[in-house]
């Protein structure tokens, strides 16, 4: 069994190999380069094409392996999980009435703040806490938050948090009944827009840092936030129209907790179908779980945390939309176009089309990307279709294989923003004793000086590495549960993997590429 199969296989790995040889090449020179995100050269011990061909092995590598450990068909849908909500101390701390209402309490605090210093505030936004927080803490931040610790922003998203306590003053425990049922065809189109308007504002809009046009954007936002759930219900909304609930769901996929419900019972009347299949038929042994509209509904005693293994919550078995999958792909494109605008190359583009103008360069950068990124997935899931001989059709399979975009959508958002994190974001600690900018000193912080050194281009270039690896690896080994779980024969399953592996090791390449370019803007 294993000498015919996996010598195929192993071919088949140095095609894929063979194919990216030419791009790492292309891209790279044997020479020093700048760290992505530092104004300090770093010298590289080996030139730039020995790293970016190491990884892009490295992933390969790892598609043989996941190939030979996991032969049954459903293999990687179990995984062992651990109980938080058994233990006497997560329930007498992070699982308590208390500490939950004191979390919400402080996510309005913070909301109304941002909205208070954003109006009322120095229009300077670096004497400002409302650009720091909102585009480095919040929106950085959430993102590496979602993705390690679990879905944080559906326990503190302060337009749910507002609206729970309108709906109980209309309705009570079960709320109110909304004005209409959302449309299914609508799917998660809505989310799809909206994110697409929110990526135009941070990665084209000239005026996003203002403070007073971050809070002219909070207010538009929450007014959209609040007509759809009070007109489709809070819980429709958040899952089909709310781009942040949305990604951050996604990103939570990715992490080590999950939240469950004892049994499928709520899911018969469910309004977000949430059994795997879309049905209200589903096993009566399995549990819910990720529906927040059923563990909201569930008793204490009903619904419980778990840790689990990384990633494990992108091989649940389920349905995914075609919207669902063009998110996905936004998600990916829309983190990529943020590093690739910032580098030599993109400058270059910029030169050549200046007579457009810098936002509608950046306009049609931040939109055709992902419609390229659309058209070359299309095209890889039309050749897995074709080498597995499989009766699904090509729309089919790419919504099958989508969510193993996570991870490398994930470990890119975590080398490009990395040092912004750690480096600018110290700014929210001398703001938060001075957040209007009006010289106050109510933390004894102002005076912090940001300390530039708390992470250099070495460190950054060699964890992008780790950690844009690590994602690929981990999205290698998805595709593969997915194969297994659509495709019976085990060979067939493997052929299938063929492109997506090539599709891995080049945006291996490129990322690593972007982030080893320096910042020219």
């Amino acid at each position: 069994m294993y000498s015919g199969s996996n010598r195929k296989m192993s071919r088949g790995v140095l095609a894929a190999v063979f194919v990216v040889a030419a791009v790492v090449t292309a891209l790279t020179a044997a020479g020093p380069i700048h760290a992505h995100g530092f104004g300090q050269r770093y010298d590289l011990p080996v030139p730039l094409s020995y790293f970016l061909g190491g990884a892009a092995a490295a992933v390969a590598f790892s598609f043989v392996i996941v190939g030979i450990v996991i032969q049954g068909g459903g293999a990687g849908a179990g995984h062992r999980t651990f109980d938080l909500t058994a233990r006497r101390w997560f329930r007498l701390t992070l699982g308590s009435h208390v500490a939950l209402w004191l979390v919400k309490l402080a996510s309005i605090f913070v909301f109304g703040l941002i909205i208070a210093t954003a109006f009322w505030g120095s229009e300077k936004p670096l004497d400002n806490l409302s650009p720091t927080f909102i585009w480095i803490i919040w929106w950085v931040g959430m993102g590496f938050v979602s993705a390690t610790i679990g879905n944080v922003w559906a326990l503190i998203n302060p337009w749910k948090i507002v609206f729970e306590a309108f709906e109980g003053l209309l309705g009570g425990r079960e709320g109110f009944t909304p004005m209409q049922r959302y449309p299914i065809s609508w799917s998660a189109w809505p989310a799809v827009v909206l994110f697409g308007v929110f990526a135009w504002l941070e990665n084209v809009y000239g005026g996003a840092s203002l403070p007073s046009n971050i809070g002219t954007i909070i207010i538009v936002f929450s007014v959209i936030q609040w007509a759809g759930m009070f007109y489709f219900g809070k819980n429709a909304w958040l899952r089909h129209g709310d781009p942040l609930a949305v990604l951050f769901g996604l990103f939570a996929r990715f992490s080590v907790t999950e939240a469950r419900v004892h049994g499928r019972a709520l899911c018969r009347r469910c309004e977000l179908d949430c059994a795997p299949d879309g049905s209200k038929n589903a096993d009566e042994g399995e549990d819910c779980a990720e529906c927040y509209a059923c563990f909201e509904r569930a008793e204490s005693a009903e619904r419980y945390v778990l840790l689990r293994p990384p990633a494990a919550g992108l091989i649940r078995p389920e349905r995914v939309s075609t919207a669902l999958m063009v998110f996905v792909i936004m998600a990916l494109s829309a983190v990529t176009f943020d590093g690739l605008k910032e580098t030599p190359w993109w400058n270059t583009v910029h030169r050549n089309l200046e007579s457009l103008g810098t936002s509608w360069v950046n306009t049609i950068g931040l939109f055709g990307i992902p419609l390229l990124f659309l058209a070359i997935y299309l095209a890889f899931a039309w050749a897995m279709r074709r080498l597995s001989s499989n009766a699904m059709s090509t729309g089919d399979m790419a919504r099958a294989f989508v969510l193993s975009l996570i991870p490398i959508a994930l470990a890119y958002h975590f080398a490009h923003f990395l040092a912004l994190l750690l480096i600018q974001g110290q700014a929210v600690v001398p703001l938060i004793s001075d957040p209007f900018g009006r010289g106050w000193d109510l933390f004894s912080t102002a005076d912090y000086a940001i300390d530039i050194g708390v992470i250099n281009a070495r460190s950054a270039w060699f964890f992008s590495i780790a950690v844009i690896v690590v994602g690929h690896v981990a999205a290698v080994f998805i595709a593969h549960v997915v194969s297994l779980r659509k495709i019976s024969d085990h060979a067939a399953a493997m052929r299938s993997q063929y492109p997506m592996l090539i599709l891995m090791v080049f945006y291996t390449v490129v990322s690593l590429w972007i982030i080893s370019q320096p910042i020219v803007e």
